[in-house]
């Protein structure tokens, strides 16, 4: 292999690493967003213990937010399915 077609596997991969992360901070930034919405949502006060009604709360958010995770994730595959049939 030439000197050249090492430094553009070595990009190539940069990249992807570079893409990977990206999504990474991505996801993080979502889980914040996530779970801001859901404190203010379902938490009135803070206390020692968190009521049933709160517990609910929470849970559902929770509940939503996987269900939502997983459609994305599933888009995502099929979206790189169809590419990488091209």
């Amino acid at each position: 292999m030439s000197e050249f077609e090492n430094m553009a596997g070595s990009d190539k991969e940069l990249q992807e690493f570079l893409m990977i992360e990206k999504q990474k901070a991505q996801v993080n930034a979502q889980i914040h967003e996530f779970n801001e919405i859901c404190w203010e949502k379902c938490i009135g006060k803070p206390s020692n213990k968190l009521d049933s009604a709160t517990e609910t709360c929470l849970s559902n958010c929770v509940d939503r937010f996987i269900d939502t995770s997983l459609l994305i994730t599933q888009r995502f595959a099929q979206l790189l399915q169809k590419h990488g049939g091209e």
